[in-house]
């Protein structure tokens, strides 16, 4: 048995059955592989297109989060406004009206005289009801959120250095555009 090929839990480095060493630090070369290896820079104008690349799908992610949080605003907000009860035993609006000596003889609401319903605004940690016009769309969503997100590790995992610091110029880039637009404002 060769002695050579063990591995030395000390050093950061370890031996695969190969031989190869895998580092965990960052390195420069300009040939890193992304995603294939039909994707591997040959010259420094396809490295920086592919740096490029990282920076535009990064800050892509970070658009797609803030139209993620506005959408969820958006069908709270509506999701909201649609809920109307029948109050029990409270009279209409009109009957109201009519019994008040000290009402005037006109009184319209959004909704008409007849109004004998009112908006609820609670908000509990209840789970809101499936509805076909907004789930298919959020689970859409959240799965190519995910899969820019995976991509986008991948991405780091290479080690290579310039690629890192693409997603970061990226997600910079892309808070500074959408950021505002991101943060989530919950009822």
């Amino acid at each position: 048995m060769d002695m050579d090929m063990g591995m030395d839990m000390g050093s950061g480095t370890s031996s695969g059955a190969s031989g190869h060493n895998m580092m965990a630090v960052f390195q420069n070369s300009m040939t890193t592989s992304l995603f294939s290896a039909a994707w591997t820079p040959h010259s420094t104008g396809a490295y920086a297109g592919t740096c490029i690349f990282l920076i535009v799908f990064s800050a892509i992610l970070r658009g797609l989060l803030a139209l993620r949080n506005w959408l969820e605003y958006r069908w709270i907000d509506a999701e909201m406004k649609r809920r109307y009860v029948v109050v029990a035993g409270r009279g209409t609006l009109a009957e109201r009206v009519s019994n008040d000596s000290l009402a005037k003889p006109m009184v319209l609401s959004s909704s008409g005289v007849e109004e004998n319903v009112m908006v609820v605004q609670k908000h509990g940690a209840e789970g809101r009801p499936f509805r076909l016009s907004v789930d298919p769309i959020r689970a859409v969503l959240d799965t190519v959120i995910a899969g820019v997100g995976y991509l986008l590790m991948l991405a780091v995992m290479t080690m290579n250095v310039g690629y890192f610091i693409s997603v970061l110029g990226g997600v910079f880039i892309g808070s500074l555009i959408c950021g505002r637009y991101a943060t989530y404002f919950g009822h």
